[in-house]
């Protein structure tokens, strides 16, 4: 269970980064609530997951996710560019993820 939350903090990491794109600096309210909301939340999991899964580990694992999530997202939603250098280091970073889930 507590990878399970871990996994579901790390997707709503990229929920309020989205959220922070599409906030218009700030200027949009019920976007600037949700992304409150989804920070608030996944901060609360990661805290909660990180009573089974090591501290390192356990933040380690949400920032990936995060990072790996809105890559994605930025690539698919907002045509943000995808060159085999930042392809290479996605995988790395996935590969870095497995790694810390399996040890």
């Amino acid at each position: 269970m507590p990878w399970i939350m871990l996994f579901i903090a790390g997707l709503l990491e990229v929920v309020w980064a989205v959220g922070l794109k599409l906030s218009n600096e700030l200027s949009r309210p019920l976007v600037v609530s949700i992304t409150v909301l989804a920070l608030v939340l996944s901060i609360s999991l990661l805290a909660v997951a990180m009573r089974n899964i090591p501290m390192a580990t356990a933040y380690l694992v949400w920032t990936g996710i995060g990072a790996v999530g809105t890559f994605l997202l930025g690539a698919l939603w907002f045509s943000e560019p995808i060159t085999p250098v930042k392809a290479v280091s996605l995988i790395c970073v996935i590969i870095g993820l497995v790694g810390l889930k399996q040890g």
